[in-house]
């Protein structure tokens, strides 16, 4: 009886993780069609839905000892789709277009930016601090105008009315910007922390987990707001603060040695 043939374990492997980064493109692709038919949860889920595959691809590559550069390409492509394209015309085709040039620009901007930003992060992923992101990760950019959707029903009428569109355009520049920025975000890729206090680490896990559970649509937007100001609070206070120190220091050891030379 002849045996069934079966794909080498090496490349039966190496499928699963661009299966799971194709979800994500399509997940993304869809975004744009429910967008452009005037549903706007359903794009929001979606982006959020492709979150969650790009999250998996990487893992299971490095789970699976998987990881190649052509994986690598595909991953940034099908990410300009799901957190660049398809947010983008989120926006758009949500608020943005009431702006006119104005609204359409700020929408290109958030993919040109993104693009921008993937560009980047491949090129330095091999010298960069595995700690931080350099720039708002394009992830978290997306799924912030996302969770702003459904987070939307929660905010009293009067002021969506008077305020909704104007803040989106001003939150869709500020990521945009972002994302081409050198602020530093958390990348949780260092858990170091996190086993010396598992215990802790725990507790905060489950109340979050609780919290979520609650309003997971209110609390959304919440944490990914949260995301971005805690990058901008830690470039701004600690990495300034540190970076001044360091000059003072700096300063004060040239001028002794100045001080030395003269003295000799």
């Amino acid at each position: 009886m002849s045996a069934r043939k079966r794909l080498p374990r090496s490349k039966a492997v190496y499928i699963l993780p661009n299966m799971l980064t194709t979800a994500s493109l399509f997940l993304g692709f869809m975004g744009v069609v429910w967008s452009m038919a005037g549903d706007f949860e359903a794009t929001a889920l979606a982006i959020l839905g492709s979150a969650v595959f790009d999250a998996l691809d990487g893992r299971v590559a490095r789970m699976t000892n998987s990881t190649s550069e052509f994986g690598v390409q595909f991953d940034s492509l099908a990410d300009l789709v799901a957190f660049g394209v398809s947010p983008a015309v989120l926006v758009y085709t949500w608020q943005l277009s009431q702006f006119g040039r104005l609204g359409l620009m700020a929408s290109f901007l958030l993919v040109a930016c993104g693009a921008l930003r993937l560009a980047r992060f491949n090129v330095q992923a091999k010298v960069a601090d595995k700690r931080f992101f350099t720039g708002l990760p394009i992830p978290a950019s997306a799924c912030t105008l996302a969770t702003l959707v459904l987070f939307v029903p929660f905010v009293p009428q009067q002021l969506i009315d008077a305020a909704l569109a104007p803040a989106l355009l001003a939150l869709v520049y500020l990521v945009s910007f972002l994302m081409v920025s050198t602020v530093r975000f958390a990348s949780f890729k260092e858990l170091g922390f996190l086993r010396a206090h598992s215990f802790g680490t725990m507790v905060v896990a489950i109340l979050l987990f609780v919290l979520i559970a609650t309003k997971p649509r209110a609390l959304g937007f919440v944490i990914f707001l949260s995301y971005i100001i805690s990058g901008l609070g830690y470039t701004l206070f600690v990495l300034s603060r540190r970076g001044a120190k360091l000059s003072r220091h700096s300063r004060e050891d040239s001028s002794t040695v100045c001080s030395e030379e003269n003295g000799q």
